[in-house]
C-alpha cells in the first residue's frame, strides 16, 4: 500500500506569533509547514522544495501579499494561494481575489478554519483518478477545451492559458451546466463547498478573470452572460470527449 505524502504549506506571515501558533495547529493535523517572514524567505523555500499551497498575509514588510500574488500569477504559476485579510475588509479580500487567490480568509481566524480551507484548495487542485463508468476527458466549448483529467485549459489554436484552482473549478462548473442559471450562492456552494457570507463577491471576481481569459470582449461577454438577479449563465454547446 502506498502511502500519500502529506501536503507541504508555506505559511508567509511576518507575525512570528501568529506564524507559530498555525504552523503548530497544521503539523498536529499531519500537513508539513515551512515558515516564511517576507518575500525573500518565501522564495528561497520555494526554490529549495515542493510546496503544495500557500498562505500568504496580505500585510507584508517590502513586497506585501498582492504583490507577491501579482507576480507569481504573472509567471504562470499554478501554486494554490489561500490569502490572509486583516481586519475582513471586503476591498482587501476583492483585491486579494483579482491578483489570483483561491481563497481568503479575514484576521482573526480560527486555526481550524484556515486547516478547512486548505483542505478544500488542496482536494479541488487533486487530479482525481478517472472514474472507469465516467469516459469524458474533453469538454469542448467555441473552439475550447477544457482537459477535466489534467486540469487544463487550451484556447483555439490550442494554446493552454494558465489557470488558477479556484478558475479551472468555476469553468468546470459552468461546462458541467450549459444553459442554466446559476445564482452566486449555487456556484459559491458547487465550487468551493461553502455558504455565502454577507458582502460575499467571490464568484464575481472569478468570472471577472475567467471572461478575461476566454471572451473576445471581457467587456461584452458572449460566453458567460450575467442574468439580472439571477446569477449567470453559460451559453455555449458543449461537447464531450
Amino acid at each position: 500500500m502506498i502511502i500519500a505524502p502529506s501536503p507541504h504549506v508555506l505559511i508567509v506571515e511576518d507575525d512570528r506569533d501568529i506564524a507559530q501558533l498555525v504552523a503548530r495547529y497544521l503539523r498536529g493535523n499531519d500537513i508539513r509547514v515551512t515558515t516564511a517572514e517576507n518575500s525573500r524567505e518565501m522564495d528561497r523555500a520555494l526554490a529549495e522544495g515542493s510546496v503544495d499551497l500557500l498562505v500568504l498575509d496580505l500585510n507584508l514588510p517590502g513586497e506585501d501579499g498582492l504583490d507577491i500574488c501579482r507576480r507569481l500569477r504573472g509567471n504562470n504559476s499554478p501554486l494554490p494561494i489561500v490569502m490572509l485579510t486583516a481586519r475582513g475588509e471586503e476591498i482587501d479580500r476583492i483585491l486579494g481575489l483579482e491578483m489570483g487567490a483561491d481563497d481568503y480568509l479575514p484576521k482573526p481566524f480560527n486555526p481550524r478554519e484556515l486547516l478547512a480551507r486548505i483542505k478544500a484548495v488542496l482536494r479541488r487542485r487533486t487530479v482525481e483518478r478517472p472514474d472507469p463508468v465516467e469516459t469524458t476527458r474533453i469538454l469542448a466549448f467555441c473552439g475550447w477545451e477544457l482537459d477535466v483529467r489534467l486540469r487544463e485549459l487550451f484556447n483555439p489554436v490550442h494554446a493552454r492559458v494558465p489557470v488558477t484552482a479556484a478558475e479551472f473549478d468555476l469553468l468546470h462548473i459552468f461546462c458541467q451546466r450549459p444553459g442554466q442559471v446559476l445564482s452566486r450562492d449555487q456556484l459559491l456552494e458547487l465550487t468551493q463547498g461553502r455558504i455565502a457570507g454577507p458582502y460575499e463577491r467571490s464568484i464575481d471576481v472569478l468570472v471577472s478573470r475567467l471572461r478575461q481569459k476566454i471572451e473576445d470582449d471581457p467587456k461584452e461577454p458572449r460566453l458567460v452572460k450575467t442574468i439580472r438577479s439571477g446569477g449567470y449563465l453559460f451559453t455555449p454547446t458543449i461537447e464531450r470527449h
